[in-house]
């Protein structure tokens, strides 16, 4: 079983306590905090593997970790949320969250969100597939546009990698759920949606009038080079 090392971030001792345990149980290496703060001085004193990460911090929230965190390292995140506060799932997907789980948390969601968050930052191929100036190196997990390197976290680069899989097909959002965020519900849709904005946000020259990635109202997405 895949042994990870996590950043806890959560300031009800409680509910950070029984996360820890829980995830121990599983076989994971937890580290805790309760503050933004401490999680900023650890992830550059000693970079996890993951980052589990309370939306409702003191002073740094989670949000703003999350940004923080991604202008030097795409680390995964995931974001722990209030029931119902759709503003902070949007708002964290925006910032660059790979995933997000909803309080309470049950344990055994918050692993299995995990495994499949790093499956997803471990899974690449040894090919290297060229549209244009767009450049993508799934064996080093590398993406260039122009001669120059674009970063993109695990999440973003294994979405892009599924529509580059299928060119010129719509792929819709329940079937990107499911392949790349192992979700099932369509409730999460959100998920795809914020993720493409980021990734046009890093390709497309113009991301307002994209021509890689193409919004088929209705329907989903379709990876259709210039």
């Amino acid at each position: 079983m895949r042994v990870a090392g996590i950043l806890l971030v959560e300031d009800d001792p409680s509910v950070r306590t029984a996360l820890e345990l829980a995830l121990t149980r599983q076989g994971h290496s937890v580290t805790s905090y309760a503050t933004g703060e401490e999680a900023l001085d650890h992830i550059r004193a000693r970079r996890p593997e993951i980052a589990i990460l309370d939306v409702m911090l003191p002073g740094i929230d989670g949000v703003e970790v999350c940004r923080r965190v991604r202008k030097l390292d795409q680390l995964p995140v995931i974001l722990l949320t209030a029931r119902g506060d759709d503003l902070d799932v949007v708002v964290g997907l925006e910032a660059g969250a790979d995933d997000y789980v909803v309080k309470p948390v049950e344990p055994r969601v918050l692993d299995a969100r995990i495994r499949a968050v790093l499956r997803r930052a471990e899974s690449a191929a040894s090919d290297r597939i060229t549209f244009g100036d767009l450049v993508i190196d799934r064996g080093a997990l590398k993406v260039t546009l122009a001669g120059k390197e674009i970063h993109l976290t695990p999440t973003e680069l294994r979405l892009l990698l599924e529509l580059v899989r299928h060119p010129g097909q719509v792929l819709n959002r329940r079937y990107l759920l499911r392949v790349v965020w192992d979700h099932t519900h369509i409730a999460d849709s959100r998920l795809v949606d914020a993720c493409v904005q980021r990734i046009r946000a890093k390709i497309e020259p113009r991301p307002a009038e994209p021509v890689f990635i193409h919004t088929v109202r209705g329907f989903g997405y379709r990876f259709s080079p210039p």
